[in-house]
């Protein structure tokens, strides 16, 4: 069991699968926020049964709440592990800038060589966005308080055009960190052969797309709809 935790794979293999249940959580999160799109087109935005106060309910039930810590735990171990392997391959491969050897340039895609740098960007923002939304809505109710309404946090935040590009930029910075941890997770666990490794990468980016289309789309919605 030890090993797990100080072996090179062992850290791998727990990046990869706290990783894939951050995964997990970005369509559940993109699933319930385009519910906010579908308001817009139905007239039933602002409305308490519209569809997006619905699933801001769901968030809500006791069962979703339990799930905070632990996706929360889940997010600590991933950048923990993702700054160890890092810092071990700095330094086992001759620095940041040992992507500047050609060879090694034409193996590896941009997003794979700044994975660390793109992670930082991820982080920050998920910081950001969390004094936005988390804070107004789960941890009031935490606090015995009422939760601000979430059309009326949509259309505050991303009302203000340089909040919605911040927003943007950190959804790009999220495409580039899928593109390359999706398929890197799923090889990590086993799917790593020459068939299926073509395919993740396939996969990878349109899941990548579709998470940058989607929460993209939401911004924007947000700040028509402001």
């Amino acid at each position: 069991m030890a090993n797990i935790f100080t072996s090179s794979i062992g850290k791998k293999l727990i990046m990869s699968i706290s990783g894939l249940f951050l995964i997990i959580f970005l369509l559940l999160h993109l699933t319930i926020n385009s519910f906010s799109i579908i308001d817009s087109f139905t007239g039933n935005f602002g409305a308490e049964d519209g569809l997006f106060a619905m699933g801001c309910e769901f968030m809500s039930l006791p069962i979703v709440t339990i799930m905070v810590p632990i996706l929360a735990f889940g997010f600590i171990i991933h950048i923990i592990y993702a700054i160890i392997l890092t810092l071990h391959n700095l330094d086992t491969r001759g620095g940041y800038f040992r992507y500047k050897v050609s060879s090694k340039a034409k193996a590896d895609s941009w997003a794979s060589k700044n994975m660390i740098v793109l992670g930082i960007i991820v982080l920050g923002f998920i910081v950001f966005h969390l004094t936005h939304f988390w804070d107004e809505m789960q941890l009031k109710e935490w606090m015995g308080e009422e939760a601000t309404d979430p059309y009326l946090l949509l259309t505050v935040t991303f009302g203000r055009w340089w909040v919605l590009v911040l927003y943007i930029i950190w959804f790009g910075a999220l495409w580039f960190h899928l593109t390359h941890g999706f398929w890197s997770a799923f090889q990590t666990i086993g799917w790593n052969n020459k068939i299926w490794l073509k395919r993740l990468k396939v996969i990878a980016y349109i899941f990548a797309t579709l998470i940058f289309i989607g929460f993209t789309a939401t911004a924007i919605n947000g700040y028509i709809m402001a």
